[in-house]
């Protein structure tokens, strides 16, 4: 048995899950959580994200790091207790993904919040974090990490392939499945540019995508917004989530802002789409994008395919994620890979992640 946990760079808060498995082909989803950040919490994480891509080092804190280090902690153990308590869990072990604050491969830096240690002591559980650090230093981009448990779900599900996963987070990314050939790499924002946008009303997303069908996509704002030279880039490649300017929809009415910024990030999956070998002949659709129905009708438009959320194929929409970091703890305490060249551009598949044992230090 084991949990997972992690907060994406939506920021919205801590999805936790637990799933038994073997760190293979064999895969039982399990209860899952959702601990939202409190309004404050999320303005502290944020305030720290200058501090983390200045940082020379993954490890480096700054006040500003330090205070949202203990506020990612204190949340996400309450988020892991409260799974464990209400369904009476003794997990084995506990994949941690930590809060990403900063993402830049290009030096080799990528810094996850949260202390394993004081998780590892309170929960009295094994820890797995640091899950993106041995693919950073061996020159990897550190992401996606998902990959590996998108494929043992769509084995063990048998579903026909090629077959194309999309994870809608803050970030997109999607992960290319046909046989052993495994393909993943961020295409671009998901949500983050939308969310910001419509924090300036107060809103932390656009519900249901209601703002962006209101709204008009303007098409020169959307030309420029492609015109990055992230999207020239052959993957496999990854982002920080605040990677693009929103320069050219500033002057736009909000309703046209998110319109446009909406269909930026279905386009730009349209565009990774182009790249893979061949058309998937299914698309699977992940996180908390799925629920922003405009979102997911521009994608359908990009890639020229229907598009079934997780849920339509008996996977979980919201808590893929927080499984997979289960899933990879499982096989990190088993050495084995969770990188692999094509999804992160690593020379070779490539295990990671550290254990912390409580009150024994990292193992």
């Amino acid at each position: 048995m084991a949990v997972g946990a992690i907060s994406g760079t939506s920021m919205d808060g801590v999805d936790v899950a637990m799933i038994e498995t073997d760190g293979e082909g064999s895969v039982v989803r399990g209860p899952s959580h959702m601990r939202p950040y409190t309004d404050g919490e999320r303005a502290t994480i944020a305030a720290a994200q200058a501090d983390g891509m200045a940082a020379p080092h993954h490890r480096h804190r700054t006040d500003a790091l330090r205070a949202a280090e203990a506020v990612v902690t204190h949340a996400h153990r309450e988020a892991i207790e409260a799974l464990i308590m209400h369904h009476q869990l003794s997990p084995g072990v506990i994949g941690w993904h930590g809060q990403t604050v900063a993402h830049a491969p290009e030096r080799r830096m990528t810094m996850q919040l949260g202390n394993p240690q004081a998780m590892a002591d309170a929960l009295n559980a094994n820890v797995v974090f640091d899950l993106r650090q041995a693919d950073i230093a061996s020159g990897g981009e550190g992401a996606p990490l998902v990959p590996i448990y998108h494929r043992a779900l769509a084995q063990a599900a048998g579903l026909q392939q090629p077959l194309l996963v999309i994870n809608l987070g803050g970030v997109a990314n999607i992960t290319f499945i046909d046989g052993e050939t495994l393909i993943a790499f961020d295409t671009g924002p998901a949500s983050a540019m939308v969310d910001d946008a419509v924090a300036a009303i107060g809103q932390p997303y656009d519900e249901g995508g209601a703002l962006a069908a209101q709204g008009q996509v303007d098409q020169g704002a959307l030309k420029a917004l492609l015109d990055h030279p992230y999207f020239k880039e052959p993957p496999p490649k990854s982002l920080d989530r605040d990677a693009f300017g929103a320069g050219p929809v500033q002057g736009l009415a909000l309703e046209d802002k998110v319109a446009t910024l909406t269909r930026f990030s279905a386009e730009a999956i349209g565009r990774a789409a182009a790249l893979l070998p061949r058309p998937p002949s299914t698309v699977i659709a992940a996180g908390g994008g799925t629920h922003n129905r405009t979102l997911m009708g521009f994608i359908a438009d990009a890639v020229q395919q229907p598009i079934r959320s997780a849920d339509d194929v008996g996977f979980s929409s919201d808590f893929m994620e927080a499984e997979a970091f289960a899933y990879l703890a499982v096989r990190s305490l088993h050495g084995a890979p969770i990188t692999f060249p094509g999804t992160t551009g690593v020379e070779a598949p490539l295990t990671g992640g550290r254990v912390f044992a409580p009150n024994q230090g990292a193992a």
